[in-house]
C-alpha cells in the first residue's frame, strides 16, 4: 500500500547515513512520494538519492537562502510541495555552567532559528492538505542531565509547531512533532558506545528495547499520510520510556565521568 502515493516530500537532515533522515526519506519513497533529501554533504545525498529514486539539494538550516533555494528546487523539479520534515539536530551533552556562547548561539541555529525559517520557507508554498514534521526529543519534556541547550532548543520548538498547527489549519495542514527516545543513530553513536549506558536505559523501557531509525520512520509515514487526523501534537515514539523517565542522574553521571 503507497500511502503517500504522488505526495511531494522534503526531507532536511539526511545527509549523514543511516541517519533519521535517510530512515524517513526512504520509507517515504517506498510508500510513493517523490522525496527531495537535502543537507551539507552532496556525495552523501547523491548516494541517498539515486537509492530511492528521488532528488538531492544542498542545504544549511542556518541559511534562509539556502532554505528558500531548497523548496524552488523541490517545487520546480517536482511541481509542488505536500510534505516536509526537519530532522536536523546536534546532541549537545555540557555542563550549564560550561556551556559557552559559541556553543549555545550555534544550537539555537540549528535547533530553534533554522527549524522556525524551515517552516516558514516550506509553509509559505505547502499544498492544501499537507503536512509537516519536526523531528524533536522526549528530552524536552523528560530531563536528562548536562543536556540544557539541547532540551531547551528542542522545547522551544514544540511550542512553535502547536502555534503553526493553530494558524495553519484553515489551510487543512497538519503539524506534528515526533519526539524519539534514546535511538541508535550516528548522532547518538558516542552516547550509545559508553559501557552500560544502553543496558541502564532498558530498564526504563516497558517494551524492552530502546528505538531505532525504522520506529521513527514509521511515524512520519502516518503522520504524513492522509489516514492522519492530528495536529498540534507531539508524538511519543519512545518504547513507554515516559512512562518511567529516564535513568536516575546520578546513575547517568557515574556512568558519564568513567
Amino acid at each position: 500500500m503507497q500511502r503517500l502515493k504522488d505526495k511531494v516530500a522534503i526531507v532536511l537532515g539526511a545527509a549523514n547515513r543511516d541517519n533519521m533522515g535517510q530512515a524517513i526519506a526512504r520509507r517515504f519513497a517506498t510508500e510513493g512520494a517523490h522525496v527531495v533529501v537535502a543537507g551539507r554533504h552532496e556525495a552523501e545525498l547523491k548516494r541517498l538519492s539515486d537509492e530511492i529514486g528521488g532528488a538531492f539539494c544542498l542545504c544549511d538550516i542556518t541559511s534562509s537562502s539556502d532554505l528558500g533555494q531548497l523548496v524552488d528546487f523541490t517545487r520546480d523539479r517536482f511541481g509542488g510541495l505536500d510534505l516536509a520534515v526537519n530532522s536536523v539536530g546536534w546532541a549537545l551533552f555540557k555542563p550549564y555552567l560550561e556551556t559557552t556562547s559559541d556553543e549555545l548561539q550555534r544550537i539555537i541555529d540549528l535547533q530553534f532559528k533554522g527549524p522556525f525559517q524551515f517552516f516558514q520557507a516550506v509553509l509559505k508554498t505547502m499544498r492544501r492538505g499537507g503536512s509537516a514534521i519536526q523531528i524533536g526529543s522526549i528530552s524536552s519534556e523528560f530531563l536528562f542531565p548536562d543536556h540544557a541547550a539541547y532540551m531547551g532548543t528542542k522545547a522551544g520548538m514544540d511550542h512553535v509547531v502547536r502555534s503553526l498547527a493553530n494558524d495553519f489549519g484553515s489551510r487543512q495542514i497538519r503539524i506534528n512533532t515526533i519526539s524519539p527516545g534514546l535511538t541508535e543513530t550516528p548522532m547518538t553513536a558516542d552516547l550509545n558506545a559508553v559501557p552500560g549506558l544502553v543496558d541502564l536505559f532498558l530498564k526504563c523501557y516497558p517494551l524492552g528495547r530502546h528505538g531505532t531509525t525504522a520506529d521513527v520512520a514509521a511515524a512520519a509515514v502516518w503522520l504524513a499520510s492522509d489516514e492522519c487526523f492530528m495536529t498540534g501534537q507531539t508524538l511519543r515514539v519512545e518504547g513507554g520510556l515516559s512512562l518511567r523517565g529516564h535513568p536516575m542522574p546520578e546513575d547517568l553521571q557515574a556512568l558519564l565521568s568513567q
